[in-house]
């Protein structure tokens, strides 16, 4: 599959400069069609037997999916509905206790920072933030956990090497705009670990998302709430239930299998293309316009080699709404003085170039 041949499976991309994947990925027609197939089967035929049998495949083949981006294995990937989920389900799992520390960085977005402060109120924990670039050093022997994200959402930093703290000290990484936007492989990341969303870059529908739990923790971290998902067989005698083998244990208690079979389709799109073509053609993009961006004398916010180009405006808010009227479609970062552009492999220099058009004008 070429680039033209991708790029046209995105039909937002027909009228619209859609620079916004870090928020939301462009849908492609594939994850659309898959959805309203589920639906027909469920209205023609009644959400009976043959409705959930295909349901839970579905489910299945998006538990491979994304295995296959983190390169982990299907047993030690649980399904959610958003990396803010997964994040909660490690703060509760580990059943943290008054005085134990956690160490973050201090631009962290609102799904680390809330489960965070809710485990501070319930626990009485204490939370350590630092620059991004810091958090290794900051470990000490009452750090009891690194949560931090992996790829940073305001300027697209990336987290040091955590692989040795990670023997000691379990790693938690946020890969919202990680997972799907540069190569993951959370073995040689040494984070016990990895929260990501399915509807950023992996463009499937929001309420999609995972949790990979290494597997020398599967035993030790407690399952927050195990429903009919996180049980084996679970009929007869609740006294003779197991919970499932590996981090599927972790299962979000329900997941629609409409969005099951779009986030399978959407995966199966861009797997097609290539996941290093993928990584590489939006890193390559993101660099150019970060260039583009200094070059007219803008200010561009520190980043490493991810997709998410942050720059400095005067007002945010205001540019987002102007270049929505041009087609361009980006963010404003609350709190900061930034607009974020988020460049995917769908995307092209004539998007860049539209952006750049439209600010200037």
């Amino acid at each position: 599959m070429d680039h033209a041949h991708l790029r046209s499976h995105f039909p937002v991309l027909e009228q619209t400069a859609y620079l916004n994947a870090g928020t939301c990925g462009p849908l492609p027609s594939a994850a659309r069609h898959a959805q309203e197939q589920m639906y027909d089967l469920g209205e023609r035929d009644g959400r009976r037997m043959p409705y959930f049998e295909r349901m839970l495949a579905a489910q299945e083949r998006q538990r491979d999916a994304y295995a296959r981006v983190l390169h982990a294995h299907p047993n030690d990937v649980a399904l959610t509905t958003a990396t803010s989920e997964g994040v909660m389900r490690v703060l509760a799992g580990l059943e943290l206790s008054a005085g134990d520390e956690v160490v973050t960085s201090d631009a962290e977005h609102p799904g680390v920072e809330g489960p965070l402060l809710a485990a501070r109120e319930r626990y009485g924990i204490t939370i350590t933030r630092v620059p991004l670039a810091r958090i290794a050093e900051a470990v000490t022997s009452s750090t009891k956990l690194v949560a931090c994200s992996h790829v940073g959402w305001v300027t697209g930093d990336v987290a040091p090497d955590l692989s040795e703290v990670g023997r000691d000290t379990p790693v938690l990484l946020d890969g919202a705009q990680g997972v799907g936007a540069v190569r993951v492989d959370v073995r040689e990341l040494g984070c016990a670990f990895y929260a990501g969303s399915g509807q950023k870059w992996l463009c499937g529908p929001v309420g999609t998302g995972m949790l990979y739990v290494a597997p020398e923790w599967q035993e030790r971290l407690a399952p927050a709430g195990p429903s009919y998902t996180g049980y084996n067989a679970p009929y007869g005698d609740p006294d003779t239930w197991q919970l499932h083998a590996g981090a599927r244990r972790h299962d979000t208690a329900a997941l629609s299998g409409e969005a099951s079979a779009a986030a399978v389709a959407a995966h199966d799109l861009l797997d097609g293309f290539g996941w290093e073509k993928v990584h590489a053609r939006a890193s390559s993009l993101a660099r150019n316009l970060a260039g583009q961006l200094a070059e007219t004398g803008r200010t561009v916010g520190p980043r490493g080699d991810t997709t998410l180009v942050s720059w400095e405006d005067a007002d945010p808010p205001a540019t987002v709404e102007r270049l929505a009227h041009r087609g361009v479609a980006i963010r404003n970062l609350p709190n900061t003085p930034y607009l974020r552009a988020s460049v995917g492999a769908w995307n092209d220099e004539s998007d860049l170039d539209r952006l750049i058009e439209a600010l200037a004008g």
